[in-house]
């Protein structure tokens, strides 16, 4: 009858510890924003994520509510990378996300190439309420 007890309480412990484990996990899903400042111009950007398993997609939104969507994506370890790539006057262009998630805001870096150049920029997204 002990040993029934102590294998019960033994599992018991375990589901606890696994589920607060799971409750815990960083998750990047939602509907993300932030805004810049370009030729004195401020606009803003709309990033929207989904985390399914190991696998992370989603888009950004910008101007005129156009959707590009994101690639290369991935999380690990609360880090949120992605690229996306538009295509303006016939030439396109790529610029790399990387940002670390903290509750509801993910902080970071982009990086884009013009005329030779890497141009970089702080980037700061608050995830909105639903």
């Amino acid at each position: 009858m002990r040993r029934t007890a102590c294998v019960a309480l033994l599992l018991a412990l375990s589901a606890f510890t696994t589920t607060a484990w799971a409750a815990d996990k960083a998750d990047p899903t939602g509907t993300w924003k932030w805004s810049f400042t370009a030729n004195n111009q401020t606009r803003e950007t709309t990033l929207k994520l989904k985390l399914e398993g190991d696998k992370l997609t989603g888009s950004i939104v910008r101007r005129n509510n156009e959707e590009t969507p994101i690639a290369d994506a991935t999380f690990k370890d609360n880090e949120v990378a992605f690229s996306i790539t538009r295509e303006r006057n016939g030439q396109k262009f790529t610029t790399k996300y990387k940002g670390k998630l903290d509750g509801d805001t993910i902080k970071g870096k982009s990086e884009s190439e013009r005329d030779g150049k890497t141009n970089s920029r702080d980037w700061e997204a608050k995830r909105e309420k639903k």
